[in-house]
Parts: C-alpha cells; structure tokens; sequence
C-alpha cells in the first residue's frame, strides 16, 4: 500500500476511531494524538503488506497508543482504567458510531471554546489535519498552534457538568438547535477561509473547502432531515459548483460577472438545488437556506445581469430579519443596484460606513457605484481605501487592476 493509498484510508477511518475513543476516555486530543500515532506506525508497517482490515488494525493500535500516552503522562488514571477495560475492537464498532462522531463534533464545537479553538479542534479531531497543516492554515507558528489546541482541550475537559464523558454526548434535544448553530458556524467559517483564504499568499485554500464540504456531507448523513445542516451543504455545492472559473491560469481572481457560466458544475448545482428544496419541503426556515437560495438564483441565472435581482433582495430582506447585520446590508444593496439602480445603493450603504468602514468590500463596492455615477475621484480613493484593507493576494491584484484603468 502506497502513501496516497494509506492517507486515504486514514482519512476515511479516522474521525470515527477517534470518537470513540475520545467518547471513551472523554478526551478529544488524547483520541486525535493516538490515531494520529497509528498513522506514523501503520507507515512504517503497511508498505509491503497492508492488514485484510485497516480501520480495526487503526483502532486497535491508535488504543494502544492512547493507553501508552496515559501511562507515560502518569496521570489520568481514570481515563486508563476506563480504556483498559474496554474491549481491543470496540473503537471500530459500527453501532454506535455515528453517535459518537457526532458527539465529537458538538465537542469540538463547544460555545464554552473561543472560536478559532473550535475551528482548530474540529481540523485536528474530525478532518484528521496534522497541528501542522492547521498552522499553516492560519499562517501561526506551529508552536502555538500546539499551545492553542493543549488550551482548548484542557478547557473541553472542564465544561461537562457531569465529569468529561458528558462533553462528548449529543446535546439535549432542548439544547440542541443552539449548538448545532455553532457547528454549523464553525464549518462555515472553515470553508470560507479555504474559498477566500483571508491572507497569506495563496488566494484560495482547496484542502479547506474540501474538508469543510465532507465535513458537512457527514453531518448530513447523520442528521438528514435538518434544515439548516441541509441548507449548508446546498450553499457549499454551489460555491463549490463555481470553483474552476474563479481564477484565470495567472490566479487572478475573476468577479461573479465575468466567470464563464459554462464551466460551471452542473451536477453540484442539480444535487444543490435538491437538497435546497428538501430542506424547504420541512417549513423550518434558516439562515443558510436563504442563503442557499440566494445562490441557487446565481447558479440559474443566464448571465450576471439577467439574474433575478428582485428576488434575490426579498431573500436579502429575510436574511436580515433572520440574522440582523451591515454585511446582509451591503450585499443586498448589490441586488438594489440593478433593481433600482445605483444613486439608491449608494444611499443604502452609506448609513453602514460606521460599522464597516474596516471592511474591504464596503469600500470596493462603493468605488463600482461611484463609477457607474460617474464620480471618478470618490471612486478611486474608496478603491485605494479597499486595497489597503484587502489581505487576499488575488483581491488585492483585482484592485490594483481596477486603480490602474
């Protein structure tokens, strides 16, 4: 079995043998480390003859090796008992699998966690990304990405109020519409970093998007008739549906307007759309369905000035009545821009330059409507104004292209 072939069952087999190890000892970083560590070992033993059953040779020795950490740590000794007495297959039992993965996701997800804790411990313990990747992610040193993943789970460790094991249990159905709002955040917030990396010097991170778009796909097979876990997944597949047009071969980023709408991915649109309808189908509307629906009316549209723009600023209008905000605001004033035209989108955001004058995109979206007023001067210094803001290499050459016409 080549690398490529043991990684890929790694990624397959991991995230579950690490929930339940992690919903057996109460401890997500333990459980990544060890199966992290049956990694390693299963490299250097599987080159010349692959095991007849990776994931139970996974499990079995990612056990061991969380008993060996516990022994070495000298401490946790209840942790141990509890693993010792655990039969040698039962983190590769398929029963209670999908509990306990998605136990370890709401873990992960924790509200007691600052957020880019969850965003780390959801790449580490479900995606199966080395503290190494994670770093270099988020452009931190390694160092301190191991320091921030000990932080996040020494502080995981303490917020169950019956003792550790609880952290890892599904929440209460009572609780659980809040937390699932929070894994559905920190997912999204993973794939927007891959699509539009924030810095550093590549524009895009297509590990990240991917990751996020499995990590959805899992959470929709384990909840299928969530609205909102619906709902994302149809968002993603249609940001997704666009990713091969979004960059020209020099990795210059090319608008929404421009993309050539051929190229697009139809099948993802079509497996999109019907997700979308399914969710709608259950009257229990949510932010990322409209979203999703917002996206949807892109996807179908026959070009950038033919989409439905009044509907699509309706949908702008329920988004913030959902989840009230200046960015819902500025993205519907696009849509108000060629319903009504772009005196009125400019009077629409200019009550939001107090709350957004830190944002690029406030900046770059009211140099486009100062142009198309024909104020060339204001244009070009909220333009200038949106180039020192941006972070994103792509971006930043978009502007400086728009500056230099």
């Amino acid at each position: 079995m080549d690398t490529a072939q043991l990684e890929r069952v790694y990624r397959a087999e991991a995230p579950r043998i690490t929930a339940a190890l992690a919903a057996r000892i109460g401890d997500v970083g333990l459980a990544a480390d060890a199966v992290h560590d049956a990694f390693v070992e299963a490299l250097e033993h599987w080159q010349d003859a692959p095991p007849p059953n990776p994931g139970g040779w996974l499990a079995t020795t990612a056990r061991r090796k969380a008993i060996d950490r516990l022994r070495r740590a000298r401490a946790g000794q209840e942790k141990l008992a509890l693993l010792a007495a655990t039969a040698a297959d039962a983190c590769y039992q398929t029963e209670a699998a999908d509990d306990d993965l998605l136990g370890m996701i709401f873990a992960c997800c924790h509200p007691a966690l600052p957020r880019e804790s969850q965003i780390a411990l959801t790449l580490r313990a479900v995606c199966g990304l080395t503290t190494a990747e994670i770093a270099a992610a988020f452009l931190a040193a390694e160092p301190a990405m191991t320091q921030r993943l000990l932080r996040a789970r020494k502080a995981l460790r303490s917020t169950g109020k019956d003792g550790a094991a609880a952290d890892m249990r599904v929440p209460d159905p009572d609780q659980l519409a809040d937390r699932l709002a929070e894994v559905l955040a920190v997912v999204y917030l993973v794939f927007n970093e891959g699509y539009l990396a924030s810095a550093g010097r590549q524009p895009a991170r297509r590990d990240l998007a991917a990751q996020a778009v499995s990590l959805t796909r899992l959470l929709h097979r384990l909840m299928p008739r969530e609205p909102e876990v619906l709902g994302l997944l149809a968002l993603l597949l249609l940001h997704e549906s666009r990713a091969a047009t979004r960059f020209d071969g020099w990795g210059r980023l090319i608008r929404l307007a421009n993309q050539d709408r051929s190229r697009w991915n139809r099948e993802l649109i079509a497996e999109a759309t019907g997700l979308l309808d399914r969710a709608l189908a259950l009257r229990a509307p949510g932010p990322y369905q409209v979203q999703a629906a917002i996206a949807a009316l892109h996807a179908q549209a026959p070009d950038y000035e033919h989409t439905d723009w009044a509907q699509i600023r309706l949908l702008y209008d329920r988004l913030q009545a959902m989840t009230p905000s200046p960015v819902v605001l500025l993205n519907r004033a696009v849509a108000t821009r060629y319903v009504v035209g772009p005196e009125a989108a400019l009077a629409e955001i200019t009550p939001l330059a107090a709350d957004l004058d830190g944002y690029r995109l406030f900046h770059a979206l009211r140099a486009g409507l100062l142009t198309g007023l024909g104020r060339d001067d204001e244009a070009r210094e909220a333009s200038e104004r949106a180039l020192a803001l941006a972070g994103n290499p792509a971006e930043r050459e978009l502007l400086a292209r728009r500056l230099s016409f």
